[in-house]
C-alpha cells in the first residue's frame, strides 16, 4: 500500500480494491471528503471511472466463473463470514471514527451502527449459510417419482449503499450475497467512500479468495456504469426513490433482478390507550437517531386530537432533551447533517411549510457556529396532503397530525406514496389490528424495533424485494427444476 497516506487523520486513498489487490486508479479524479462539522478536510478517494469499473466487475466475473467460492459449500462460506466478522471486529473502533469523521455522525451512534453492527449481520449470514438448503426433492403431481428444486448463486452482484449508515448498509447486502455464493462489487456513496476500505484491508488479512469482494468508490456517474456493465447479474441499491425507479429501469431493458430500499415518510400512530412515556423513550431514537438521517424515521406523528396538546408538550419536551452539537462528545445526540446540500434541503422544505400556512417550532435556538446543524422541529397544522407531509426530509423534523377516529387515523397513515415503515402505540391488541391495516413493509408494535431474522423491506414507492433474514439470500440466488 505505497500509495497511501494517513497524517494526522487525513486519509488519502488512490486505489480501487479489485481481484484481491490495491490497483491504481485509472484515471485521476478524486473525491474529496469534508466534515460537516466544520468544513475540513477529512480525506481523499478515487472517482471511479469506467476502467476501474471494467477491472472490478472482471475480476469478480472470473472469481465467480472460475473461482472457488460459489462451488464452496453453503457451510464453508459461513466460515468465511464469520472470520471476516472477527477481523472487523477487531477494526470496529477505527469503522466508528472514520464514520463520524466523514458525515457527522455522533460517536455514540456510529460505535453500534459501524462498529458492532456490521459483525452482527455477517455472523447471522454465516448462519444462514450453515443452515441452507440448495437442494430439495418435491412429489411429481402428474406421474411417480420426485423431482430436484435447487438454489443457484446468481453471479455478479453490485451493491450499491447510501451513506447514512454506510457499513451496516454494505454488510447487509454484503452477508446474504455472499452466503448464496455470488462474488460482489461494492459502491459506497460519495460521502462515505473512505469507511469502506476498513473492509478491503480485513478481506486480504483473512485471505478471503481474490475477487469474491471488489470495491470500486465514486458517484452517481460511477453507479450508473456498474449498473449498465455486462457482466452484473443483480444489482442490490439503497437510497433514493428517484434512483431507485431509475436503476429498476434500466435493469428492466435486460431483465435484471434488483433489490431496492428506498425512501420512507413512515407514520407513528398513538392510541388513546397508548403510555406516553413508553411513547416519547421510542421516538427519541426512532424519529431521531442520527439527526432523523434514515429512511424508516417515524417523521409524522397521528394522535387523537383528545391527546393532542398533552403529545405535543411531551414531544417537544423530548426534543429539547436531545443535545445538539460535537459529534466526537459521547454526550451527544444528533449532529450535523450530512452536507450543506442536504442541510439547504431541510431547511427549505420547512420553510416552504410556513410559507403554506403551516406552524413550525425550533426547539434549539443555539446551535454550533459553523457546520451543517440544525434545531429538531415540530411542524403542525400542515395537510397530510402537503409537500412536508409527503415528502422524505431526512432532517430531525417531525410532523403532527389529530385524527378523529381510528378509521381516520388509518386513512391518514395510508395517505403516502412511501410505505417502508409504521408503528402502532397503545393496547396490544388494539395496536396489532391496526397494524394489520398499514400499508408499509414493517409495522412495530409499542415500538419500532427491526430483528434480522424478519424480512425487511417497502410497499409502493419504497422499494421492492426484501432484506434481512433467509429471504435475502434468495434474492441473489437463482430457482432450477431439474425434472425426473
Amino acid at each position: 500500500m505505497t500509495d497511501t497516506t494517513v497524517t494526522a487523520g487525513h486519509l488519502v486513498r488512490s486505489e480501487i480494491f479489485s481481484g484481491g489487490e490495491w490497483v491504481d486508479q485509472h484515471g485521476t479524479d478524486q473525491i474529496v471528503v469534508t466534515s460537516p462539522v466544520d468544513g475540513r478536510e477529512v480525506g481523499r478517494a478515487p472517482r471511479g471511472n469506467q476502467a476501474d469499473v471494467d477491472h472490478a466487475v472482471s475480476a469478480a466475473r472470473r472469481a465467480f466463473d472460475a473461482g472457488p467460492w460459489p462451488e464452496l459449500s453453503p457451510a464453508e462460506r459461513g466460515q468465511w463470514l464469520d472470520r471476516l466478522a472477527d477481523e472487523l471486529e477487531r477494526r470496529g473502533d477505527d469503522i466508528a471514527a472514520m464514520i463520524t469523521a466523514e458525515i457527522g455522525q455522533p460517536i455514540r451512534v456510529s460505535t453500534p451502527w459501524g462498529g458492532k453492527r456490521p459483525m452482527a449481520h455477517l455472523r447471522f449470514y454465516a448462519q444462514v449459510a450453515r443452515d441452507l438448503q440448495t437442494e430439495v426433492e418435491r412429489p411429481n403431481s402428474a406421474r411417480e417419482g420426485t423431482s430436484t428444486i435447487r438454489r443457484e448463486p446468481r453471479g455478479v452482484a453490485a451493491v450499491i449503499v447510501p451513506w447514512n449508515h454506510p457499513f451496516a448498509s454494505t454488510t447487509l447486502k454484503l452477508g446474504p450475497a455472499l452466503a448464496a455464493g455470488c462474488t460482489v462489487v461494492i459502491k459506497p456513496a460519495e460521502e462515505t467512500p473512505l469507511d469502506i476500505y476498513v473492509l478491503a484491508e480485513a478481506c486480504r488479512e483473512i485471505g478471503l479468495p481474490a475477487g469474491v469482494v471488489n470495491i470500486v468508490p465514486g458517484g452517481r456517474e460511477t453507479g450508473q456504469m456498474l449498473v449498465a456493465h455486462p457482466g452484473i447479474d443483480k444489482v442490490g441499491f439503497t437510497g433514493s426513490t428517484a434512483a431507485g425507479r431509475a436503476i429498476a429501469g434500466a435493469l428492466g431493458e435486460r431483465l435484471l433482478p434488483v433489490t431496492l430500499e428506498l425512501g420512507g415518510k413512515s407514520p407513528a400512530v398513538i392510541l388513546e390507550s397508548a403510555d406516553l412515556d413508553d411513547v416519547m423513550a421510542s421516538l427519541r431514537g426512532a424519529s431521531f437517531e442520527n439527526s432523523g438521517q434514515i429512511c424508516a424515521s417515524l417523521t409524522r406523528i397521528l394522535v387523537p386530537q383528545s391527546r393532542y396538546d398533552e403529545v405535543r408538550d411531551r414531544l417537544l419536551a423530548q426534543m429539547r432533551s436531545l443535545a445538539v452539537g460535537d459529534p466526537w462528545d459521547t454526550a451527544t445526540d444528533l449532529g450535523p447533517l450530512v452536507s450543506a446540500r442536504i442541510r439547504d434541503r431541510v431547511l427549505s422544505l420547512v420553510r416552504n411549510a410556513e410559507a403554506s400556512g403551516a406552524s413550525v417550532t425550533r426547539t434549539h435556538e443555539e446551535l454550533p457556529g459553523e457546520g451543517c446543524f440544525v434545531s429538531p422541529m415540530l411542524v403542525e397544522n400542515a395537510s397530510m396532503d402537503s409537500e412536508i407531509a409527503q415528502t422524505e426530509v431526512f432532517g430531525p423534523v417531525v410532523s403532527l397530525h389529530a385524527y378523529a377516529s381510528p378509521d381516520e387515523a388509518i386513512e391518514l397513515a395510508n395517505n403516502s406514496s412511501y410505505g417502508l415503515a409504521a408503528a402502532v402505540y397503545g393496547d396490544p391488541d388494539e395496536a396489532e389490528a391496526m397494524a394489520r391495516r398499514i400499508q408499509a413493509g414493517t409495522v412495530g408494535i409499542n415500538g419500532y424495533r427491526p430483528d434480522l431474522n424478519h424480512p425487511y423491506g417497502g410497499y409502493k414507492q419504497s422499494g421492492m424485494g426484501r432484506e434481512f433474514a433467509p429471504e435475502a439470500v434468495q434474492a441473489y440466488q437463482n430457482t432450477k427444476t431439474i425434472w425426473r
